[in-house]
């Protein structure tokens, strides 16, 4: 296992949590302060007391200019507008079921902006070598438009801050139950931002797009890379498709830093999806990117939350596990959660919170070299994005 070389941290203020679409909405801003209990009273984070190697440092406010780098003027002056006046704007996605407006919606939307290009900014400058922020990963939200819970897009902008300070090679990995549309569309046609979406397929599941024929724009072919995969896969086959695809394109695109969402939503408990992974497989999921991030960038690697609506049962522990190995010492799966965490969820939601970090699962899967068959959906999907977009890398999508 690779260990950090280096201090690491997440960026977290905790007024981030004002971005609140209300008692009712499927993604609730408890889930962040349950995980940011949780990952404190299991000792991941620093601080007096606390072996935890992660340091919280302050999450900055996003200015109009960082946000016109990846949103039109229009849109801005539209939620800074609909955050007053609380008037939904449908023009630009405003007001809708998934994206209601809210007080001061702008603020809080730009909080996340700053905090996560805090996190590109401290990994780039050499202050850390591995940095979070698991309330950003807001992946859907585009140019002039709020999209699936997403109203400004806090990872394309982290992405194209990292570029305007001198980034030529960047992966973006994002392995969130939904497809990753407003990254891929930001960078559609700029071949020096590989992006790599693995995802439940759009036949099944908002935002109905991101299969494996969509490979960017016509200067940059091959740079965008989608895995549509079946519902129900589970831990065996999520790991089976990630291994077949991911690793294989990052070393061949040898990114000076790798950028990543973990939406958690790929859980079998997630009530908005599909897919059927446990703990235990994100858990595998995010060593393997940290591992790779050593390989291939140097160690730099920058680290998203994004989706998942489980926000007592799934969130915490998943991005505890996330923020312990950014922190450089992962939990042991078996580990009991702590009493006081579970009294506290008991006290303020009359909820039975999970008694371990784990699901009780060892992942496993079959690697992609020991054969293809054709009469799996699975295989079927994994073997078609090879096949469009190995070639586009020089790479042999039926050779290792």
């Amino acid at each position: 296992m690779v260990e950090c070389q280096g201090p690491a941290s997440v960026v977290f203020s905790p007024d981030l949590t004002d971005y609140d679409f209300g008692p009712t909405h499927p993604m609730s801003p408890v889930r962040i302060d349950l995980t940011m209990r949780l990952a404190d009273e299991l000792g991941v984070l620093a601080g007096p007391g606390s072996a935890g190697r992660l340091a919280v440092v302050p999450a900055p406010m996003a200015d109009l200019d960082l946000l016109a780098t990846v949103h039109g003027d229009a849109y801005i002056e539209a939620v800074m507008r609909a955050g007053k006046t609380h008037e939904p704007d449908l023009a630009f996605g405003l007001g809708t079921e998934d994206d209601p407006v809210f007080d001061h919606m702008h603020e809080a939307s730009a909080h996340i902006v700053g905090a996560s290009v805090e996190a590109c900014r401290q990994v780039w400058e050499g202050e850390c070598l591995h940095a979070a922020n698991v309330i950003g990963g807001l992946h859907h939200a585009m140019r002039n438009r709020a999209s699936g819970f997403c109203v400004y897009n806090d990872v394309a902008a982290g992405i194209q801050w990292l570029l305007d300070h001198g980034a030529t090679r960047i992966a973006y990995v994002d392995v969130d139950v939904h497809h990753g549309d407003g990254v891929e569309r930001a960078f559609w046609d700029d071949p020096r931002v590989l992006t790599i979406s693995l995802h439940e397929t759009g036949q099944m599941l908002f935002p109905g797009t991101g299969f494996a024929t969509e490979i960017g724009g016509p200067d940059a072919q091959g740079s965008v890379v989608n895995v549509a995969l079946p519902p129900g896969t589970a831990d065996s086959g999520w790991l089976r498709a990630f291994h077949a695809i991911v690793p294989e394109l990052v070393r061949n695109f040898e990114p000076e830093i790798l950028v990543t969402q973990q939406g958690c939503d790929s859980h079998f408990e997630d009530p908005l999806a599909h897919l059927m992974l446990s703990v235990d497989g994100q858990r595998a999921t995010y060593l393997a990117l940290h591992e790779l991030a050593h390989e291939v960038a140097g160690g730099k690697w920058v680290a998203f939350g994004g989706g998942g609506y489980a926000v007592v049962d799934v969130v915490p522990r998943a991005w505890t596990h996330l923020l312990a190995i950014v922190g450089g010492s992962p939990l042991d799966p078996a580990v009991e959660t702590p009493g006081g965490w579970r009294e506290h969820i008991q006290q303020r939601m009359g909820r039975v919170a999970p008694g371990h970090m784990t699901d009780g699962r060892v992942p496993q899967w079959r690697d992609w070299r020991e054969g293809y068959d054709p009469d799996s959906w699975l295989d079927r999907q994994i073997d078609e994005t090879r096949r469009v977009v190995f070639p586009h890398h020089g790479l042999d999508p039926s050779a290792w």
